[in-house]
């Protein structure tokens, strides 16, 4: 958009892009400043000490201006001098972008509901309200040569490592795409193993997840346009760490880890596990067990790895339907979708009661995985057990998780194993991975980050003092 305002009869030409500027700031601060001020604007120089603003440059390059434009400023120029003008940042910081910041993904009962959004200035703010330090650094990268998104690397000097910081820069730095829509982009393009379906980098929403990750010593990378920032190195027990693990008594907090430990392994393993012993190892079911199963599967007219398969795949899509739907109609086709289907299954003799019973529960800890991208990569594994199974019983399913750990074993983030401290074992290191152990345990930094400061807090135990009482 173009338009010429004269000023004692003086005309000058502003040219900006109506939909990304802050028309508020051209009126009220710009164009009031000039026509109040007593000061005789005959040149540029002379304008610039009048407008109110810092970022304001002098350019008479036209691919400059282009480019300043795109990105939210203005360009004034005088009648007496078309050639060059004052190139002004006023974007529009409010337009496009969401009020509500609660983390309604990684939703905890305890502890602080701040989470990221799309813009990545608010995101920047949160942080630094969050780590008033002076070694909290920033280092801006820009993107795309569509996009030119903005990327920032943010880590605590002192802390963190220098070498994850130079793989994180170099990573970025060889960087060649057009356009990047999300730090999940990214997240795949700088990974270890891109072909890996472990996420190999920490997704987050949560603010308090991001400070957590870096007073631990790892690298923070935020996108413009994205509300969730991605950290590293991590490892693959980091992603069943829940944030309200630290928000109660270390008894409860370990025990709903090794709960989520133990939801993942029945998850993975249960429906793989009733495809092998109906289909191979009738011996190992419980004679009391047996009659059930052979009444629910009378009239089922499938094998069991179809059977199973068909029951996996109705959860799955009503899954996949209750996301994409509104959170309300969601919510309502999960659970009447799933009663509905459920009993006209079994009706119709399409499965079998207890595969039923089998299917939901395992379906349940993906639930409780607290990272969404870890919850996908156990759903996926199912499958391949389910199939292994089918083809070589209890021997397929062994077969199958010791390709899953030799996968595992292989996988780094950063260059740091994945499996740490189970490989390389280190004991020390226990304390916060399959337990959260007391406050008094953890007060150290993960030794597998080689942060540059290891201790974080100092913990006493102070005897606790009675009060002497007269006795009358």
């Amino acid at each position: 958009m173009q338009s010429v305002h004269e000023i004692r009869d003086k005309q000058i030409h502003f040219t900006y892009l109506q939909s990304i500027v802050d028309q508020e700031l051209i009126h009220h601060e710009i164009l009031h400043r000039i026509q109040v001020s007593e000061a005789s604007f005959h040149d540029l120089q002379t304008l610039q000490t009048i407008i109110p603003f810092v970022n304001i440059k002098i350019s008479s390059n036209v691919d400059e201006i282009t480019q300043h434009l795109i990105k939210g400023y203005i360009f004034v120029q005088l009648e007496s001098d078309l050639n060059q003008g004052l190139l002004i940042q006023i974007p529009d910081q409010k337009r496009g972008y969401r009020g509500n910041n609660e983390a309604d993904n990684e939703y905890s009962v305890i502890g602080p509901k701040v989470g990221f959004v799309e813009d990545i200035d608010t995101n920047l703010n949160l942080l630094r309200k969050e780590l008033l330090t002076e070694h909290l650094r920033f280092e801006e990268k820009i993107l795309g040569t569509i996009s030119q998104s903005r990327v920032m690397i943010v880590y605590v000097e002192g802390i963190c490592n220098p070498q994850h910081l130079d793989t994180v820069r170099q990573r970025i730095s060889g960087l060649d795409v057009d356009v990047l829509f999300d730090s999940s982009i990214l997240d795949q393009i700088i990974s270890d193993n891109p072909n890996s379906p472990f996420p190999l980098f920490m997704s987050s929403e949560r603010v308090d997840r991001a400070k957590f990750n870096l007073l631990n010593g790892q690298v923070a990378i935020l996108t413009s346009g994205s509300p969730y920032v991605i950290s590293g190195p991590v490892t693959v027990f980091d992603f069943f760490a829940s944030p309200e693990d630290y928000y109660l008594p270390w008894l409860l907090a370990s025990f709903f880890r090794c709960l989520r430990y133990l939801g993942v392994a029945f998850s993975i393993l249960a429906s793989p596990l009733y495809v092998a012993m109906l289909t191979f190892h009738y011996s190992v079911i419980p004679q009391s067990l047996l009659g059930p199963i052979i009444e629910s599967r009378t009239n089922v007219p499938f094998a069991p790895i179809i059977e199973v398969l068909l029951l996996e795949f109705t959860v799955d899509m009503l899954r996949e339907a209750g996301v994409r739907l509104p959170t309300k109609v969601g919510q309502t086709l999960g659970i009447v979708g799933g009663i509905v289907l459920g009993t006209a299954a079994v009706q119709a003799a399409l499965t079998s009661n207890i595969l039923i019973i089998i299917v939901s529960l395992s379906a349940l800890p993906s639930f409780a995985t607290p990272i969404f991208k870890m919850a996908n990569t156990i759903r996926f594994l199912r499958f391949p057990f389910m199939f292994l199974a089918a083809a070589w019983g209890g021997l397929g399913i062994a077969i199958g998780l010791v390709l899953l750990l030799g996968h595992l074993l292989r996988l780094k983030s950063l260059g740091i194993p994945y499996l740490t401290p189970a490989f390389p074992f280190r004991y020390r290191e226990y304390a916060d991975s399959f337990i959260r152990s007391s406050l008094s345990l953890t007060k150290f930094r993960p030794s597998y980050l080689r942060p540059l400061q290891r201790q974080r807090y100092k913990v006493s135990n102070p005897k606790p003092k009675h009060s002497d009482y007269n006795n009358e």
